[in-house]
């Protein structure tokens, strides 16, 4: 198993979206090795396979209860609402508080192929959203109301400056 160097903002293929993935191989299974290597080094909950520079719809995600991954994942449906301090393993060292639907379940497929769905209230809808959201090369920041958004940016261009990454 390898681990991955997380892409931060504002790398490119963060913004964009991933290929769902035609195959799964021997490839995508040591991907998904690779990612959960990566994610728990980290560490954090959720990883999608952009976030390590590979542009396919992988996603995967541990919230306590063990390691979990889709592929080709689709938000099915989502309700209620709950606000939650979220931060981004491509943002790191931020959380903002950021309202999603407090309620999630997605679908998409296991690493033997068959359908797989995952469902849940709070973190592990928050999770699902989150990741999902990255295939769809939508970062965090983009959840964030206009006010904070704009003073993230700042407060990250300004951190970038004082490293001398500026851009």
């Amino acid at each position: 198993m390898a681990i991955f160097p997380i892409r931060v903002y504002p790398d490119p293929v963060l913004r964009t979206p991933a290929a769902p993935v035609a195959r799964i191989d021997g490839d995508i299974r040591r991907l998904v090795d690779d990612m959960f290597e990566t994610m728990y080094r980290a560490p954090g909950v959720g990883l999608a396979a952009p976030q390590i520079g590979v542009a396919l719809q992988v996603v995967i995600f541990d919230i306590g209860d063990g390691p979990h991954h889709l592929i080709n994942p689709v938000l099915l449906e989502t309700s209620g609402s709950w606000t939650f301090d979220e931060g981004c393993l491509s943002v790191p060292g931020r959380y903002w508080p950021v309202r999603r639907p407090g309620f999630a379940r997605a679908r998409g497929l296991n690493l033997a192929g068959k359908e797989i769905e995952y469902a849940g209230e709070e973190l592990l809808g928050r999770v699902l959203q989150h990741e999902i959201d990255h295939i769809g090369g939508i970062l965090l920041l983009e959840r964030l109301p206009r006010r904070a958004r704009k003073q993230a940016l700042k407060e990250i261009r300004e951190e970038e400056m004082l490293r001398g990454e500026g851009r």
